[in-house]
């Protein structure tokens, strides 16, 4: 199971991003990787190495730890070995140093070192695009907001990250903080930016459609775009509804049963020209025909899109798969919420909310390479198998 993470790095060490590049040839585990994040503390009476407090709090996230007496619980009960392995060599640090810490940790640099070490478990330098006759889909990211509900309090409004994340995966390789989510749309742009993003898709929703994001995708990233429409854009709204869809034939249907749901989905895509919106090539409408089962209640929901995506570049089945892809980053803020308690957590203080969101966010996607879909059964086992966890962030191989 950690073999397989540490070789993917190991393809990487020419590709490390960043600050990460230097020493690049034993940058290959997350717990080297957090250990060169900047420190905060005064060098005097240090008693515990940033990296193993942090992987300490990474382990105990993967075992569903969610509060600072939770997270030094966790390490009371380890193994005195992996005390050891972890860097605890000085004994458990008290509730008080780990909050003090992640309160003054920059989430930035925490957030770029996260990012950027889960895109190259998810990138393989020595593949390249497969040669084909007809379009190949593209790797895709949607760019999505999230409140941490439970980090409000009466001096200060809750705190809301911004967040990219690779399509069809649990890997958050992204997220800044902004003051709220009208701001957003200025955080986009340095949230993409360092990003290679060249020949991929970006997904946003329509708070995040605007004229300069297309540009700024198409023209500096080379990256393509699909930007979902809705009522915040009246006028270009009214003028993609009022396209003549029924005599645009049905291109795409799908329909999924989970959840106590029954659902399907159809897309319509047409090429129409002079769009008033950089580059746009194609305009979808989605429809989404919603069906509860234990009441029968029907619902029917229609959405449209604007891409540059030719109809020669991606093909129906793939914007529609894009679409729905970028649509299940609410299943990640559900496994967040509910599985690892985020929206419950009273952790406030400083950087600390965000901190222990980029966590949850690794915890999600380490759990996910090791090929586990249901998280619940993931925390389970970590919390048995602390031992388990621990390969995944710090290999003895």
């Amino acid at each position: 199971m950690p073999s397989s993470l540490i070789s993917t790095v190991t393809r990487h060490q020419d590709h490390m991003p960043g600050d990460l590049t230097g020493d690049a040839e034993r940058l290959i585990t997350l717990a080297e990787v957090l250990d060169r994040l900047p420190d905060p503390r005064r060098t005097r009476g240090r008693r515990y190495r940033l990296g193993a407090l942090l992987v300490l709090c990474a382990t105990a996230v993967m075992a569903g730890a969610s509060t600072w007496a939770a997270i030094v619980r966790f390490a009371a009960g380890l193994d005195p070995v992996l005390r050891e392995r972890i860097g605890l060599v000085r004994g458990i640090p008290r509730t008080s140093t780990l909050a003090r810490l992640l309160a003054r940790l920059d989430g930035d640099a925490l957030d770029a070192a996260l990012g950027a070490w889960l895109q190259l478990q998810h990138t393989d330098p020595l593949t390249g695009p497969v040669p084909a006759d007809a379009p190949v889909k593209r790797d895709a990211v949607s760019v999505d907001g999230k409140t941490l509900r439970g980090s409000r309090t009466r001096e200060r409004r809750a705190v809301h990250l911004l967040a990219a994340s690779i399509h069809g995966t649990r890997a958050v390789i992204a997220q800044r903080q902004v003051d709220s989510k009208s701001n957003e749309i200025t955080a986009f742009r340095p949230l993409l930016g360092p990003l290679d993003l060249a020949d991929k898709v970006v997904t946003f929703d329509a708070l995040l459609t605007q004229h300069d994001h297309a540009r700024f995708l198409v023209e500096e990233k080379n990256a393509h775009y699909i930007a979902l429409i809705k009522g915040n854009h009246p006028t270009l709204h009214a003028q993609l509804k009022k396209l003549p869809w029924s005599e645009v034939p049905l291109m795409d249907k799908t329909r999924a049963i989970a959840h106590g749901r029954d659902e399907i989905r159809r897309l319509k895509a047409a090429t129409v020209p002079d769009l008033p919106f950089p580059h746009a090539d194609q305009v979808l409408q989605i429809v989404r025909r919603r069906r509860v089962l234990s009441t029968g209640k029907l619902t029917v929901e229609r959405i449209y899109a604007l891409t540059d995506l030719t109809m020669h570049e991606a093909t129906a089945a793939h914007l529609a798969e894009h679409v729905r892809e970028h649509w299940g980053v609410e299943a990640l803020h559900h496994l967040r919420d509910v599985t690892l308690r985020e929206d419950a957590s009273k952790i406030r203080t400083g950087s600390a909310p965000r901190i222990m969101a980029g966590l949850r966010n690794t915890a999600l996607a380490l759990a996910e390479l090791a090929g586990w879909h249901n998280h619940a059964a993931a925390v389970d086992h970590y919390r048995s198998r602390p031992d388990h966890a621990l390969d995944l962030i710090k290999p003895t191989t």
